[in-house]
């Protein structure tokens, strides 16, 4: 999301369901994984899960955390990194990029398929000049330093909002800020020509539409808006922020570079009486722009070319500022959905019955948002009643990761496996709550 909308993104393949699954060759969009909460699942959960239960197979994180890199080792799920902001001046020389690469990308690689890294996050909304001046540097850097460790098919590139456009409005009238146009964005569009990248922006129709255009912005039915220079009518605001796009590139000459859409979504609860902020619009949003884009059918000015597309975001995330931006997220931190726009996988469309894959079974996990402090005492109270918890004692196959939220998932579940698999027994005073999807993860097999 736009650095002013304090946002973040993640990438998934996505099928939908309208009113039945798309196969995941049809189309695949990316989810932005972000992580700006204190309630959400360990890493080797979350991959277990996206991997097993959805049809997601790109993930975009907001930095390098060594714990989500090697969570998706061996699921085939393509990963993009990210340099942050306060990283990015210090990898503009080329002996750091090549120790960024060295600690972040060579470890993990090929084992995590990391396909790329996005330098900073929407840099020249920022308005930090130090930051904006050291931007190119770096991604040139981090290329250099890729291609010298023997990995230059890991692409690189930045994500911008649209507040880099001066003019938005007809699309065919797109253009860059004036100063940033030929000083700034021009060499990084060179950058992406010369090492065949794609140029990463944010639409955001949730960001510009009023009452008069909410329709619009939700790929509902509207009249339409034409631009009369090009004599083409357009039927969403996303179609025309991505030809805006267009026409500041093609503007500096650089039509022929690749775009990417690294973040878009709508919030599905906001503030009371908050205009156009809805459960059902969030999955009119996502579920039409799914489709439109599975289309094949383009832009007015971009026919029939597709973009590769990341969706924010894969969890609601409570530590985010305002209620709508709390509540982007396709999942809950329990795993449960909060809409269904089609990326579950269908049990009776999986390729192969598997114990992940099982919708008969459930597991007992914690609640979003119990404090630790209860999660230990479930953990004395599991142990002290004797259930075996030698699998999250040190050297156990659970053990890993060494936190109490994991350990407690682990404990809760053992104890309502073994006492009847009632719902009460899994209240743990309202801490536990009954899922049925496996938390299993590598070497960890929850009980069903």
């Amino acid at each position: 999301m736009p650095f002013y909308y304090n946002s973040l993104y993640l990438f998934f393949t996505l099928c939908f369901i309208a009113p039945h699954h798309l196969s995941a060759a049809e189309y695949t969009v990316g989810v932005n994984y972000g992580t700006v909460a204190d309630n959400l699942p360990p890493p080797p959960q979350v991959a277990a899960f996206i991997q097993s239960q959805t049809v997601i197979d790109k993930v975009k994180i907001f930095d390098a955390n060594p714990n989500i890199i090697r969570a998706f080792a061996n699921t085939g799920v393509s990963l993009t990194i990210t340099v942050t902001n306060a990283e990015l001046s210090a990898v503009a020389k080329p002996t750091s990029a090549e120790l960024w690469v060295a600690n972040n990308v060579l470890p993990f690689y090929p084992a995590t398929r990391i396909t790329r890294i996005a330098v900073g996050n929407e840099i020249l909304a920022t308005r930090d000049q130090n930051l904006i001046a050291h931007l190119l540097p770096a991604m040139k850097s981090l290329h250099s330093a890729a291609k010298l460790a023997g990995l230059a098919h890991i692409q690189v590139s930045t994500p911008h909002s649209l507040g880099i456009l001066s003019i938005s409005d007809p699309p065919s009238s797109g253009r860059f800020r004036a100063g940033y146009d030929q000083v700034i964005i021009a060499p990084i569009l060179e950058f992406h020509r010369q090492t065949n990248t794609p140029f990463m922006v944010c639409p955001y129709p949730y960001f510009g539409f009023n009452q008069e255009t909410l329709s619009y912005a939700l790929f509902q039915p509207n009249n339409g808006v034409f631009d009369v220079a090009t004599g083409l009518n357009y039927t969403n605001m996303f179609d025309a922020q991505m030809d805006a796009v267009y026409s500041a590139m093609k503007r500096v000459g650089y039509g022929d570079v690749d775009i990417v859409v690294a973040e878009t979504g709508w919030p599905s609860a906001g503030d009371p009486n908050q205009l156009g902020v809805s459960w059902d619009n969030a999955v009119s949003y996502n579920s039409n722009l799914v489709k439109h884009l599975s289309s094949g059918v383009g832009t007015p000015l971009m026919p029939n070319r597709t973009f590769e597309t990341y969706i924010f975001s894969l969890f609601n995330e409570d530590l985010k500022q305002g209620t709508p931006e709390k509540n982007f997220g396709l999942f809950r931190p329990d795993l449960q959905p909060v809409y269904d726009v089609g990326i579950l996988r269908h049990p009776k469309e999986a390729a192969a019955p598997s114990p992940t894959a099982s919708w008969e079974a459930k597991w007992c996990v914690p609640k979003g948002g119990a404090p630790e402090s209860a999660l230990q005492a479930n953990i004395d109270f599991v142990c002290g009643a004797g259930v075996d918890c030698t699998p999250i004692k040190l050297g156990g196959r659970c053990f890993e990761p060494d936190n109490v939220r994991s350990h407690a998932s682990y404990a809760m579940n053992a104890y309502y496996q073994a006492n009847g698999r009632h719902d009460f027994n899994c209240y743990f005073i309202n801490t536990g709550v009954v899922t049925a999807y496996d938390p299993s993860y590598e070497e960890c097999v929850y009980n069903a």
